[in-house]
């Protein structure tokens, strides 16, 4: 197991296939509450296998990681930095995405994930750009992200529809490392 970062009592460290179960759970978790994310309950459907199968090709990239952050032996969230090698012009560039067990935001856990995040692309000699689309309604991130040196440099106007026709922007921010 590797370390990467402590802070009080929580370690953020690389995930491993192990974690596939619980990175599952936080995901299906935080889609139940239908407000961070693109799909609805109904259409996750990914299973546990699958999930084990996107750790592993994440493992097994090295422009690619994934890292948790672990309290007492208990995952409460995750960080996934995904590259973008299908076009040598954007080899350069990916994108990561971050889930938290709702009764464990606002406690500093997804700053300790971002900045491991970040530590690991200034030291990737490949990555020089981070890039993340969040909704426009989820300010506590955006706040976040901001304090991390993110910048916007983009809006899709009325990307996402909710069922009772309500639109939210996805905001595009990013980071250059």
């Amino acid at each position: 197991m590797s370390i990467l970062k402590t802070i009080g009592s929580y370690i953020v460290r690389t995930g491993k296939i192990e974690d596939a179960e619980v990175t599952l759970d936080i995901q299906r978790s935080v889609v139940s509450e239908g407000e961070y994310l693109i799909a609805y309950p109904e259409e996750f459907t990914n299973t546990l296998n699958q999930q084990r199968e996107y750790i592993q090709n994440i493992l097994e990239n090295e422009n690619e990681t994934i890292n948790v952050a672990e309290k007492d032996g208990e995952v409460d969230g995750w960080i996934v930095f995904e590259s973008t090698q299908n076009r040598k012009r954007m080899s350069h560039t990916g994108s990561f995405g971050m889930l938290i067990r709702n009764n464990y935001r606002g406690l500093g856990i997804g700053k300790m994930l971002l900045q491991v995040l970040l530590d690991w692309t200034e030291k990737n000699p490949l990555i020089e750009k981070v890039s993340l689309g969040v909704f426009a309604t989820n300010h506590r991130a955006i706040s976040l992200y901001k304090k991390m040196g993110f910048i916007e440099e983009g809006r899709k106007i009325n990307e996402f529809k909710f069922d009772d026709n309500e639109y939210v922007d996805d905001i595009l921010m990013y980071k250059l490392v």
